[in-house]
């Protein structure tokens, strides 16, 4: 998991050094940010990126929402729009703590992965494929807490399958919901 932290965090810096490129280059702040705020909303349905919060890879809000739903632009994970409770597991996960559990928790990321690395199915921690760790690039998906960790006991983890388990048997367990097929070279 520090390893995937430590790939968020890279995002964060690439965004933050990015922004002073476009300073210094004369596009100005304002563009940067609005490309930031296209690229979270691209994350999910108009029903949610109409009134939801978007921060940027540092959490400085970038636009106000009311809705209760959070989006963030691509960085190392891909952009997303989540609601509380993903957004108190993204937290978790920043300080090496479990998910929050006894609550249902919706992750839109339907813009896919864009152009971050992929993630171990597996490994949370794992920072780069292997033979052995079950790495995946997902297209557009969902990914959805569910309340209590036992209920992901009897499901798969097979990545083929349009319902699969990331992250099974680690406190960071979720389901992803395939919407639609990856399209990475």
């Amino acid at each position: 998991m520090m390893n995937n932290m430590k790939l968020m965090a890279g995002g964060l810096a690439a965004a933050t050094l990015s922004a002073g490129v476009a300073i210094a280059h004369g596009s100005g702040l304002d563009h940067h940010k609005d490309k930031m705020i296209e690229s979270a909303l691209s994350a999910g349905p108009a029903s949610v990126t109409d009134g939801a919060t978007v921060l940027d890879g540092e959490g400085n809000v970038l636009r106000e929402g009311s809705n209760g739903w959070t989006c963030l632009p691509e960085g190392a994970m891909g952009a997303m729009c989540n609601d509380a409770t993903w957004m108190a597991a993204l937290g978790a996960m920043m300080s090496g703590e479990p998910f929050p559990t006894g609550s249902f928790g919706v992750s839109y990321m339907l813009a896919g992965e864009g152009d971050t690395p992929g993630v171990s199915n597996l490994d949370p921690m794992a920072s780069e494929p292997t033979e052995d760790n079950m790495w995946i690039k997902d297209g557009p998906h969902m990914m959805i807490i569910l309340p209590d960790p036992a209920m992901y006991a009897d499901m798969t983890n097979d990545t083929s399958a349009p319902v699969y388990v990331m992250w099974k048997d680690t406190p960071y367990a979720h389901l992803m919901v395939r919407i639609e097929e990856a399209d990475y070279e």
